[in-house]
């Protein structure tokens, strides 16, 4: 007999899926500089460097709009995984706020779901995988050197994301496709527990496997995408899903680039108010006016390329999965936090420049009535005047 938790497991026509094959990426995200200066790039780490492009097959309107930043195809490696050896595929994106994005892809074939969770914080016989990405990202800044505008002086800890890719149509022991939405709902807290990295799905809480997995989307009956915080599940023919992994990177790159935003401007915001109430500080306020004056005019612009880069028009679907890993991101509450930073700045600079109105002001009638002082004293004592 079956028990409970296994029937709650089987597909609504009763058969097994037969096997999942697919590919786990892992999307790395590291702020490398303020911004890159624009120069062409040839040749990173011994690759040629081209432009990156997504060909959509769904129907959308004329104008396709996608942000095409610079990339390098570096060459497949060999390593041995969980389930045995693979070949891994290596690319690497650059962006002109500064960012560089890798991403791998490691390929799997595995009877269950639960097989899937051991590619959380994936190691291979040789190492951990972060590791190998950290070193890569490093010879990648030292090479982009003569590019980047006020490099970081230590790069912070990437910003990660997992990606599990599974192909699509799904197919029972039988031969059957299955519709992707009805294998969500009998399989949602296997689901759930691999997008948490738990390894028993019984653990988790009816709540937690509505949460995870909540915000999924489905454009055909065969494709679903499940997004979460920390790791998202793709369900579609890999001929057409390069295109939701593309956006799910931008996404990540843009929560990396506004943590390391916020981070000078909590820089900037404590040295400006050091500088303020600390009595002979060498820069003067003079000095803090003109930094507070460069922030601001820096962080417009940044804002402009960062937005320019996750535009998605032309494709609803695509929006929609942006909008749902923006929501999971956080990002509107980002933007809203450095917005107000922003604003505190606008309002030190107004401050700043209003005292220094004043005290311009007050030196000009200072000077008006010694002119009058002395002209009094000049006809008191006899002089003419010219």
């Amino acid at each position: 007999m079956r028990t409970i938790e296994e029937v709650t497991r089987l597909p609504v026509d009763g058969r097994a899926v037969k096997s999942y094959a697919g590919r786990v990426v892992y999307m790395y995200a590291f702020d490398l500089a303020y911004e890159m200066a624009r120069l062409p790039i040839t040749h990173l780490l011994g690759q040629p460097v081209a432009q990156f492009s997504v060909d959509s097959s769904k129907r959308n309107p004329k104008h396709l709009f996608f942000y095409r930043p610079q990339m390098i195809r570096l060459p497949l490696m060999e390593r041995v995984g969980p389930h045995g050896r693979v070949c891994v595929e290596r690319v690497v994106k650059i962006l002109p706020v500064g960012a560089a994005s890798i991403t791998i892809s490691v390929p799997f074939k595995v009877q269950s779901i639960d097989d899937l969770v051991v590619y959380h914080d994936l190691e291979f016989t040789n190492g951990v995988l972060n590791y190998e990405v950290r070193q890569m990202a490093e010879e990648i800044r030292a090479e982009l050197a003569p590019y980047l505008i006020r490099p970081v002086p230590r790069m912070a800890d990437e910003e990660a994301y997992t990606v599990f890719c599974i192909d699509a149509p799904l197919v029972t022991e039988d031969g059957l496709a299955l519709r992707a939405e009805d294998w969500l709902h009998e399989h949602r807290r296997d689901v759930a527990a691999l997008l948490t990295q738990e390894t028993d799905p019984g653990q988790l809480s009816r709540q937690e496997a509505d949460e995870s997995t909540g915000r999924y989307l489905s454009y055909y009956e065969n494709d679903l995408t499940v997004i979460d915080w920390d790791a998202a599940l793709i369900v579609q023919e890999p001929a057409q899903i390069d295109e939701s992994l593309y956006v799910l990177e931008l996404a990540n790159l843009q929560l990396a680039e506004l943590e390391a935003y916020d981070r000078i401007l909590d820089v900037a915001l404590e040295r400006s108010y050091r500088d303020l109430t600390e009595r002979g500080n060498r820069r003067g306020r003079g000095g803090v006016l003109r930094e507070l004056r460069e922030i601001r005019i820096d962080l417009a612009r940044f804002s402009d390329e960062l937005s320019n880069i996750t535009k998605f028009f032309g494709d609803w679907h695509l929006a929609r999965i942006y909008e749902n890993i923006a929501a999971r991101f956080h990002l509107a509450d980002w933007h809203r936090t450095i917005d107000e930073k922003l604003e505190t700045l606008d309002n030190l600079y107004q401050m700043l420049n209003q005292d220094r109105m004043n005290r311009y002001m007050l030196m000009l009638e200072v000077t008006i009535v010694l002119l009058f002082v002395i002209d009094l004293v000049m006809l008191f004592m006899g002089f003419k005047r010219p």
